[in-house]
């Protein structure tokens, strides 16, 4: 069985240690957990994770994640995967930082990357798991916020919510989507 796990993100130094580029670093931290490294294919990093006898595509979009769909229809038809063998790990700005939410469908609740996803294939009905960076920001300042880097206490706080992301995304291969969901949203 093989799956898609699309981690959303910024490509460039500058976005790196950012709050929007959760997606990438929840990658990177299985990657490096794992002992596998990205390859620079077409759109995107993309690396192969093994995990109970199932194949993880896992991809980080060099696309820039309002151009996200670009990237993740051509691995999906690349792939030959059905959508239903899709993740997106995503920031979420409505959520209490360190937060996890999965679902297994839902409106892009104006994330631009979501925005194109859903534009590009279609339809809205692929699982993402919503990673939350809280929204300590006073008003208008949204885009500013998401685009700064983590403070030293959430640096901290990261790593043991990124191995739950970690963890929920094994789930989603072995498990399904709804299970994950129950096993997960409430941690």
């Amino acid at each position: 069985m093989k799956y898609l796990i699309v981690g959303l993100g910024n490509m460039g130094n500058e976005y790196v240690n950012t709050r929007h580029n959760i997606g990438f670093k929840i990658l990177d931290a299985l990657a490096d957990a794992s002992n596998i490294t990205f390859q620079d294919r077409r759109l995107a990093f993309r690396a192969e994770y093994k995990f109970k006898g199932r194949t993880f595509i896992l991809i980080k979009p060099t696309t820039f994640m309002n151009l996200s769909g670009k990237a993740v229809n051509f691995w999906l038809r690349k792939e030959k995967l059905n959508v239903d063998k899709l993740l997106v790990l995503l920031d979420d700005v409505a959520l209490p930082f360190g937060a996890i939410r999965v679902r297994a469908k839902g409106s892009d609740a104006g994330h631009n990357g979501l925005k194109d996803i859903n534009f590009t294939l279609g339809h809205q009905n692929y699982a993402r798991l919503r990673f939350g960076i809280g929204n300590d920001y006073p008003k208008g300042a949204q885009a500013h916020y998401v685009l700064s880097p983590w403070t030293d206490e959430e640096k901290e706080q990261l790593p043991p919510r990124i191995d739950l992301a970690i963890e929920a995304i094994k789930s989603f291969g072995t498990i399904g989507v709804a299970n994950t969901m129950s096993e997960f949203n409430n941690r």
